[in-house]
């Protein structure tokens, strides 16, 4: 289990109603591994092997000219929660890093959304160089306002 998943079991193991407190905590710490995250104001809601979400509230930080929350805190909130899913799936003998990011803006970011990361656990057991993340975003009422793939270059550890 690296370290990131096992911080995320620690704080949200806390007696807390439903880990509430926990996963702030979490939220802050992950935040500070990639200091521009912090400028989302996200919120962790789910992260396991092949898995994570986090919530990006819509505030006026975040909004565009239009008032939606922008393509780029878009980007940022898929970018955390693949990282996330990344730490707590990887086996220890792998390293990885982002490679690229397609996405398609299909919907106006009109309240919180929910970046959501997932892969299949055999992706991880062969990985060796590109793996694609499929990573979404939605509103509250499932509506999906930013779709596409976040590739990772997967090595072994020297």
């Amino acid at each position: 289990m690296t370290q990131v998943h096992s911080l995320w079991k620690t704080t949200t193991s806390l007696p807390v109603v439903g880990g509430t407190l926990g996963k702030r905590v979490f939220s802050i710490a992950f935040s500070q591994k990639a200091p521009y995250f912090a400028s989302i104001h996200p919120r962790v809601t789910e992260l396991r092997p092949n898995y994570a979400s986090v919530v990006i509230p819509k505030r006026r930080s975040v909004q565009n000219h239009i008032g939606t929350v922008h393509a780029i805190a878009l980007c940022n909130g898929l970018e955390m929660a693949m990282g996330g899913l990344a730490e707590a799936t990887i086996p220890d003998t792998k390293r990885w890093i982002p490679k690229g990011m397609t996405v398609s803006y299909t919907a106006k970011a009109t309240g919180d959304v929910t970046c959501i990361a997932e892969t299949d656990q055999e992706q991880w057991d062969t990985a060796e160089g590109d793996l694609p993340v499929r990573v979404r975003g939605e509103l509250a009422d499932g509506t999906v306002v930013i779709d596409g793939t976040i590739n990772l270059w997967v090595t072994t550890k020297k």
